[in-house]
């Protein structure tokens, strides 16, 4: 609960250059004489979150530069990151871009391709774009001061949102294919993360394997009467240590590490012996009343 320079601010002060902290920008007259002072080349933009004045838009020669993390004109919003992994994107990237008054819909300056891995979390990703993206946004201010970029309009038509993210994003539908639910568990780490309730209590799900196919799935042995294809999407198959819960399109999500509410973190194993499932059980609010 301590007040903390961020990292921009003590690298700042360690260069000895100045630093201005104003609570509000808009309609700031103090502020933005300062800034018409300073008469800066170029202002750069990165997880402010607020709309930026026009007349600050205006002020620079090279303009406001922003840094999105996605290729716009894809994923436009406050969680591009996290929705290219919910979504099953392979391939995001970072975007320098020149601000305007739209939501993420200036020029294109700059962008550059970074592969999503197969197991990447929003936490793993980000630290990456965020390297590599810090790299592009010295590279663009550089072309711009030699002339050598060619700001390109975005094509809005291909453009798509990655709104805020809620807490009620992390319920899992188990109507959805298994891979959907991996997927928005990734994407959504470390918040909302994933969760559903079982017996009328909040069951959060940290760690989980698809089983993408009824063919695949190796559940003949368990206590349900043939695959899941067909069987009511949020069913619980039990046998031994093993915690099945049926999906979408005849997939399933083998549980691995679970929370019910007001208790520890627990493999499926000790959940098993600490609340004794049952195969049949339906996970999901509605239909655990």
């Amino acid at each position: 609960m301590e007040l903390v320079a961020s990292p921009v601010k003590e690298s700042a002060i360690r260069l000895e250059l100045p630093v201005l902290q104003p609570a509000t920008i808009k309609n700031n007259d103090s502020f933005r004489s300062r800034l018409a002072e300073l008469r800066p080349d170029a202002i750069i933009v990165v997880g402010y979150g607020r709309i930026i004045p026009q007349w600050m838009i205006e002020a620079p020669r090279f303009g406001n530069l922003n840094l999105h993390a996605s290729l716009l004109p894809k994923y436009r919003g406050a969680a591009p990151i996290q929705w290219a992994i919910a979504n099953g994107e392979s391939v995001t990237g970072v975007t320098a871009m020149r601000i305007d008054a739209g939501l993420d819909t200036g020029d294109i300056l700059m962008q550059r391709d970074v592969a999503i891995l197969p197991n990447d979390t929003a936490e793993t990703l980000a630290p990456r774009l965020a390297t590599i993206g810090a790299e592009l946004m010295v590279k663009t201010l550089g072309a711009l001061e030699n002339g050598e970029v060619r700001p390109t309009p975005q094509n809005d038509s291909r453009s798509s949102l990655a709104p805020i993210l809620t807490k009620e994003d992390g319920r899992m539908d188990f109507a959805r294919s298994a891979t959907e639910l991996f997927n928005r568990m990734r994407g959504f780490r470390p918040w909302p993360g994933a969760f559903t309730t079982y017996k009328a209590k909040t069951l959060q799900v940290h760690r989980v394997e698809p089983l993408l196919a009824s063919a695949d799935l190796g559940l003949e042995n368990l206590r349900v009467p043939g695959t899941f294809s067909g069987t009511l999407p949020g069913t619980l198959a039990v046998d031994g240590a093993r915690l099945v819960v049926g999906c979408g399109q005849g997939s399933a999500l083998d549980l691995l590490e679970l929370q019910l509410e007001g208790k520890r973190r627990m493999t499926a194993q000790e959940f098993i012996n600490g609340y004794r499932p049952k195969s049949g059980d339906v996970l999901g609010e509605d239909r655990s009343r």
